[in-house]
């Protein structure tokens, strides 16, 4: 059995499907597996919760495995991710001796000789440490990966899709070999079945060495947006962090960590795992065009899921990677209570709680043209998938575990609000999450004003639903002599209180 250790993840999540089709038995491991049950093509896998920073959760995600695909890093972690990075490798290199793995495959990245970022060091330090543990270790170095979700991928499409012209930073003009997304999931679909591998460190790359400049020039001709690239030498590697950061969606520790490994022309020697592995490379306009197709024709996912093209409105140009913003209460009540208040939102019933913000921005859509003001919803009660609530529609529905609604007033931008409902000690929390995949730098400055307004309104909303279905489910428990008088003194499920 393989083990995807770190499936949730964008490298992850492609080839977990990828070996599932090659008819291969597969667990996949992350800190919470429920992000990726009932996924199209993921039939048959296992799901586990393991945590590379709890050696504890690993020796049950190992117990079985043959191969075990290493796909961690932190880099969206913060300034010390480096450290965190060598910690999971060294407890994961443990449990894998320990559990008598035959083999670990490790994706790292390409690293020049004079790298002095620490992306790019850590990558490489993660490889030593895995290999210290005692099991072969293979370990296939890649630069850019241009496929949906890949980070510089996603920081390249987010400046040409909203910038006509840009003032770059002089990294612009270094040179890189990008590599196709199905490209590298094939080697590492395909490097188990060479014995001579293990312990062998392996460079790949597609057919070609472009700059920067190059790779978001060929992306805007393919997209139909020619944008003026203008290198400016002042700009350094941190200034270009924090300017990413203000004109794209990618998170910021993420940005930083790729400026500062973009500094250097990285030359790739994939010669000898193109010789063991045969394949047809495509070069990065084939590439992109590949990616951009995969995305259209990706599976509708059940739930909001990062990059899925459904919920950016099925526009391309709208930011991968989602900002977010929600709130929490839990309730002393079962699930069936808290789902009956969240399934009667909207309407007459409104939001709980401060539904006056709701209005005020109601009336601003309304102002400008949108459905703000369209109020109501077909049943009190009862929704299905392609239901109207007021500007919103329900566009995932699982009872008693998710209602999932898009945004349908005007912005630059899409957005979603999700609801969850998870079983506690307690009774049941509810999370209330606003995704928001913005249009360019308009889309960030239309949500970053509204952050603090979101923060307090999902804790007010879900601390009001918390109390509706504690109130629901202690009028479903008393006696018929007390059902009057509960009843004269219980606001109905789902009614305001306003």
């Amino acid at each position: 059995m393989d083990l995807v250790f770190g499936a949730s993840g964008y490298i992850g999540s492609q080839l977990v499907p990828r070996l599932v089709a090659a008819g291969r038995q597969v667990r996949a491991a992350a800190r919470n597996p429920a992000a990726f049950v009932d996924r199209p093509g993921w039939e048959g896998v296992e799901p586990v919760a393991a945590d590379a920073l709890a050696p504890q959760s690993l020796p049950a995600a190992l117990a079985g495995i043959d191969i075990a695909y290493y796909l961690v890093h932190s880099m969206g972690a913060g300034r010390e991710f480096g450290k965190l990075d060598l910690e999971c490798a060294g407890n994961f290199a443990t449990a894998a001796a320990a559990a008598g793995i035959r083999r670990i495959i490790y994706l790292g990245g390409l690293v020049p000789d004079e790298a002095h970022s620490e992306h790019l060091r850590s990558r490489a330090q993660t490889g030593e440490r895995l290999r210290a543990g005692g099991v072969p270790v293979t370990e296939i170095r890649a630069g850019i990966i241009v496929g949906p979700g890949s980070a510089a991928f996603e920081v390249i499409r987010d400046l040409v899709n909203v910038l006509p012209v840009m003032l770059t930073p002089r990294w612009v003009r270094a040179r890189t070999p990008p590599i196709g997304l199905d490209n590298l999931l094939e080697y590492l679909l395909r490097v188990p079945e060479h014995p001579e591998t293990a312990g062998q460190v392996y460079d790949v790359a597609g057919p070609e060495e472009l700059s920067y400049a190059d790779l978001m020039k060929v992306y805007g001709e393919l997209v139909g947006r020619r944008p003026w690239i203008i290198p400016i030498p002042v700009l350094t590697p941190t200034f270009s962090s924090y300017w990413l950061g203000l004109v794209t969606a990618v998170p910021t520790p993420v940005a930083r960590a790729l400026i500062e490994g973009l500094s250097h022309d990285i030359t790739a020697h994939p010669e000898a795992l193109r010789k063991l592995i045969p394949q047809t490379l495509l070069d990065y306009r084939q590439a992109v065009v590949a990616a951009l197709e995969a995305e259209r024709s990706g599976a509708v996912p059940a739930r909001w899921t990062e990059g899925a093209l459904m919920y950016r409105d099925y526009r391309q140009d709208y930011a991968f990677y989602a900002k977010r913003a929600s709130g929490s209460a839990v309730a002393r009540a079962p699930a069936w209570a808290v789902w009956q208040v969240v399934t009667a939102i909207g309407g007459k019933n409104r939001y709980y709680a401060l539904d006056l913000l709701w209005t005020l921005r109601e009336l601003a859509d309304w102002f400008v043209g949108g459905p703000g003001l369209s109020r109501g919803r077909r049943d009190p009660q009862a929704l299905r998938v392609g239901d109207t609530i007021d500007s919103w529609e329900v566009i995932g529905l699982e009872p008693e575990r998710r209602l999932t609604l898009r945004f349908g007033m005007k912005a630059p931008g899409a957005g979603v609000l999700e609801f969850e409902l998870v079983p506690v000690k307690e009774g049941t929390r509810i999370t209330a999450t606003a995704y928001w995949h913005p249009h360019g730098a308009l889309g960030l400055m239309y949500w970053y004003p509204l952050v603090p307004f979101h923060g307090l309104i999902f804790s007010r909303m879900t601390e009001a639903i918390a109390r509706h279905a504690e109130d629901a489910a202690r009028r479903a428990t008393v006696t018929p002599e007390d059902a009057g008088s509960e009843a004269a003194n219980t606001p109905a499920v789902g009614r305001s209180d306003d």
